[in-house]
This record gives C-alpha cells, structure tokens and sequence, in this order.
C-alpha cells in the first residue's frame, strides 16, 4: 500500500469455551509462540500476549491489510486446531465465541504491556468477568450481560 501509514494498536481478549480453565502453564508459552506466528504471518506485531487458563490477552500494533474479525478468526481457529492435534486437553478444545478489543494509543502501550504481563498477579486481586466487564465500561462499549461469557468451569 504506497503511502498508507498507521498506527494501530488493539489489545483483544478471548475466553476458552464455557471458560473452562483449559490451558496449562505446561503448555501456555509454546500457544503463545504460536499465536505470535499466527499474528506475524498475517504481517502484525505482537507487543505482549499472556493470559490465565480460561483467558488470553494480546496486545498487537495492527496492519491495514486485514480486518481485525479475519484476523480474530484466524488465531482463534488456526490455535484450536493446534491444540487439538497436539492432544494437550482429553476433551475437545475451543475458544468462546466472540472477543474484545480495543485500542490504545501509543503512549499508552508501556502500561498496557506491563499489564498483560502481570496477569497472573492482576487476577489475584480480580476475576476476569469483572475485568471484562471494566474493560467495557471504560472503554465506553454497549453490551448484553447476556452475551458476556457462559459461566466458569473449572477441570
């Protein structure tokens, strides 16, 4: 693209399905090298990922040749399937339908890095439904309760 020039930055989050807490610190950091692939194939950056066993976070600077839901699609089906093949859960695995993103600017990037980067002590003060819910509310977003998450499952 001749003379396109941007800067965007998208921080998502997604559930695993049922939010069942499904993925292992034994495995979590070889899903978030793949879904960094995921990410880099699609010519994106990632800046931070790191999550809980039923959450991830993704920080990533954004190019205008995708839209964000193909992109979505992409890591949220390519890594099922990862999982799957790699039979790290006896079950099935999936991803919750549906994800949250938001922006920030580049000022901000520094704290909400170091802020994914701390979940795991972050969520030892909050849940993530709440932390869901807080991310919506700052960010200004309408929402159904309904359509929020299905409850936890905790295997």
């Amino acid at each position: 693209m001749a003379n396109t020039y941007t800067q965007i930055h998208i921080q998502a989050i997604f559930a695993v399905q049922d939010r069942s807490c499904l993925i292992s610190q034994l495995w979590e950091n070889e899903l978030y090298m793949y879904i960094t692939g995921i990410i880099q194939n699609n010519n994106h950056k990632v800046l931070a990922i790191n999550g809980m066993p039923d959450h991830i976070h993704i920080l990533f600077g954004m190019r205008p040749t995708q839209s964000l839901s193909n992109l979505m699609q992409d890591i949220k089906g390519y890594s099922s399937k990862w999982i799957n093949q790699k039979g790290f859960i006896r079950s099935r695995f999936s991803w919750q339908e549906g994800y949250g993103a938001f922006s920030y600017s580049k000022s901000q990037i520094i704290n909400v890095v170091k802020y994914i980067n701390n979940q795991k002590k972050h969520h030892k003060k909050i849940t993530f439904a709440d932390e869901y819910l807080d991310f919506l509310e700052k960010f200004e977003v309408p929402y159904d309760e309904r359509y929020i998450f299905k409850p936890i499952l905790n295997n």
